[in-house]
């Protein structure tokens, strides 16, 4: 295969640019918060009015045409999300549609991680990354005291340098009781890969693994049939990967402990959001999510070397693995978020401040557990439609702030 040259990627990502109204809508403003939320494409919003209009009914309660045509819809996009994750075993496999990813991993928690525990058993779970993948584990702990089960909850070690995990200090934590760890694919302050495979090497094969893929699904490829990605559950947010809020999957691998089965009545199932996941994973799938990657990735590191260049804005986690000449292997590279802080101007300042140029941007806590909520920053969160000349921008202004 031809290497692609600038002219080619160019008018590749113009053309993806291209296809989201609100983008073109609003020349004079920059999204800069897909962390947060993406911008979705006119195929999904397409997708979503075609369904809306023409045969919108409930799913798997109604044998009339309309009926049928949802429910093959929900199922056509469980299917997808296997494809989607590169599944090697879809038949034994189980996708459970959710409003996101918060509720996805409290499904977890409650359904599948609840009745697996017996008392004395031990999980190992993240304090330092998203409290939507701390939350719920510490809710599980609570149902199972008011049980009478005992169980250890003992944080993830992790490099406060970086926020990635350490792999090292995780092995010599686990124990004949271990069984069960709770990790992030890619941390939503600092963008850093975590290392999954790690993780599994420092845990051994028998612990089920699951995995916070918020920020990975839809941004880059994630592949469950890779042998550095053997985990037992993908959990991730539609609304993060160009479909509607609302939205979201758990993906069960079905091959360590029982397999997924969500407990209660499952009532009616978000049809319009599933329409527009199973259009944005196919809209994904066809502009090539390593491809987005890696233009997500040159625009981090064209910010981050800028900032490194002005030299007095903080930039939080390790420089160095967006640095344009770092040495590091690419499985330890961030991908596109960059978090920042001034040495003078308040985070929520700033954030107003770059509004005021046409930059939104994320600026608190970050959801961020383990932090003081005082204490905030600004992100920067990049997506396909985002350009190089939006980042020199971004950088003008900044400068400008010394």
């Amino acid at each position: 295969m031809l290497e692609e040259t600038f002219d080619d990627v160019r008018s590749w990502q113009q053309d993806l640019r291209a296809q989201f109204p609100i983008v073109t809508a609003h020349p004079d403003l920059t999204y800069l918060d897909s962390a947060a939320t993406s911008q979705k494409p006119r195929a999904v919003l397409d997708a979503v009015g075609t369904y809306l209009t023409t045969s919108n009914a409930n799913a798997g309660r109604g044998t009339y045409p309309w009926a049928n045509r949802t429910t093959e819809l929900v199922e056509q996009a469980r299917e997808r999300v296997k494809e989607f994750l590169g599944d090697p075993h879809p038949d034994r496999s189980t996708v459970h549609f959710t409003s996101g990813t918060t509720e996805g991993l409290r499904t977890v928690a409650r359904d599948w991680l609840v009745p697996y525990l017996a008392d004395g058993d031990e999980i190992l779970v993240p304090f330092a990354d998203h409290r939507a993948n701390l939350e719920p584990w510490l809710e599980a702990r609570r149902l199972l005291a008011h049980r009478g089960v005992d169980v250890g909850v003992r944080g993830l070690p992790h490099q406060a340098s970086s926020g990635d995990y350490d792999h090292r200090a995780l092995a010599d934590m686990v124990g004949p009781r271990t069984r069960f760890v709770a990790a992030t694919h890619v941390h939503h302050v600092y963008g850093g890969d975590m290392n999954v495979h790690r993780l599994r090497a420092a845990v051994g094969p028998e612990v089920p693994i699951c995995l916070d893929a918020a920020q990975s699904v839809g941004h880059l490829p994630v592949r469950v049939g890779d042998p550095d990605l053997d985990v037992d559950f993908v959990v991730f947010s539609g609304h993060k990967a160009m479909a509607l809020p609302g939205t979201g999957a758990v993906w069960a691998r079905n091959t360590r402990g029982p397999v997924l089965r969500p407990e209660g009545w499952q009532g009616t199932p978000n049809t319009a959001g599933i329409v527009s996941l199973l259009a944005a994973l196919d809209w994904l799938g066809e502009a090539g999510p390593e491809r987005i990657a890696r233009h997500v990735t040159e625009l981090a590191t064209r910010l981050t070397d800028g900032l490194h260049r002005l030299g007095f804005y903080e930039i939080l986690g390790c420089p160095a693995s967006l640095a344009a000449d770092s040495a590091l292997p690419s499985s330890q590279r961030r991908h596109g978020i960059v978090t920042f802080r001034h040495p003078g101007i308040p985070s929520d300042d700033l954030g107003f401040i770059l509004y005021s140029h046409g930059f939104m941007v994320r600026a608190d806590s970050l959801c961020q557990a383990g932090t003081d909520d005082e204490e905030g920053s600004v992100r920067v969160s990049l997506h396909v439609y985002n350009t190089d000349e939006e980042i020199d921008r971004l950088l003008t202004v900044l400068s400008a702030l010394e």
